[in-house]
């Protein structure tokens, strides 16, 4: 499964140093024109992925929010009771391997943006952050 990271993983710990990772992953469906000239539309879908033990702390180092990844695993189905009583029912996907599709260089200008507060000046012909370290085109 494909799709784009809508929050920053979410991360436990268990059990002498062994972590639990939940990242919530949105996987979109394009929309298209039927023959007759009817719009469908684009159709968003959520998805809970679990990762255990080493891929639970990678996700945790260096997926963010608004990433790109690919996981591979199995979906689990289970049930649970509200407090109110109610059953409900979930869909999660337990994760064996995971691929982060996001470029490095975008992450890390996303990250520099973000230290700076989005400003950049420039100076000499080399873009400079506002913390006044210049940002290398390679």
């Amino acid at each position: 499964m494909i799709g784009n990271v809508g929050l920053e993983p979410e991360v436990r710990y268990y059990d002498a140093d062994q972590a639990v990772a939940r990242i919530r992953l949105a996987t979109t469906e394009k929309g298209y024109t039927l023959p007759n000239g009817t719009q469908v539309p684009d159709r968003t879908d959520w998805h809970t992925v679990l990762l255990w033990k080493g891929l639970a702390k990678i996700a945790e180092r260096y997926v963010h929010k608004g990433d790109k990844i690919c996981v591979e695993g199995r979906i689990r189905y289970r049930s649970e009771d509200t407090q109110k009583g109610e059953r409900r029912y979930v869909t999660e996907i337990y994760a064996d391997s995971m691929e982060l599709l996001t470029p490095r260089s975008a992450r890390r200008d996303e990250a520099q943006q973000a230290a700076s507060g989005g400003q950049t000046q420039a100076s000499g012909g080399q873009a400079q952050t506002a913390g006044g370290s210049s940002k290398l085109p390679f």
